[in-house]
């Protein structure tokens, strides 16, 4: 069945066409995800939380449209409103041990699987950068779907493409020059 014909079969309730749909994104779901926030169990949150919008919103979408690029578009921006939130509760932190002069402060370490990954080149990229980049090499997204997950022009989500794609480039040439 097509993701059309599965939408359409959800809302006349069949659930095992919603299971569909949630095993055929699952994986695809998760690869976004961790290559956007660049930590396995936020990542796992945030994928439970677009499956579940998914079925709250079925109702709303427009079955003439790409259900993946609709179901992207959700789950990126929660991954981002997921990093927004990750990065204000880290100020305060921040803030409130700098303010109580604590001397070793530190986040949290890596989890065990990005232990295993050099994950430093990603790390400089901003995530909708990180997410453009994946979007066009894995997925073969073009530069007008592309634009249609994030939310912005075409061109705005060239530049993001450009950037990423720029400051991969320099981090290669570091390693190998530095």
């Amino acid at each position: 069945m097509t993701d059309r014909e599965l939408v359409l079969s959800c809302l006349q309730g069949q659930l095992e066409s919603y299971a569909e749909l949630m095993a055929r994104y699952g994986l695809y779901a998760m690869t976004v995800a961790f290559n956007i926030l660049l930590n396995r169990e936020d990542a796992e949150d945030v994928c439970q939380d677009a499956f579940l919008k998914v079925y709250q919103n079925l109702e709303k979408f427009d079955t003439q449209q790409s259900f993946k690029n609709w179901f992207y578009a959700l789950l990126c921006n929660l991954c981002l409103d997921r990093l927004r939130k990750k990065r204000r509760s880290q100020d305060l932190l921040a803030r409130y041990f700098r303010e109580a002069q604590a001397e070793s402060f530190t986040l949290p370490g890596p989890s065990a699987l990005e232990a295993g990954l050099d994950l430093g080149r990603l790390r400089r990229l901003a995530p909708k950068e990180r997410l453009a980049v994946y979007l066009w090499s894995q997925e073969g997204y073009s530069g007008a779907e592309i634009a249609s997950v994030l939310g912005c022009s075409r061109r705005t989500a060239y530049i993001h493409l450009f950037r990423a794609r720029q400051k991969l480039k320099a981090g290669m040439r570091e390693n190998r020059y530095g």
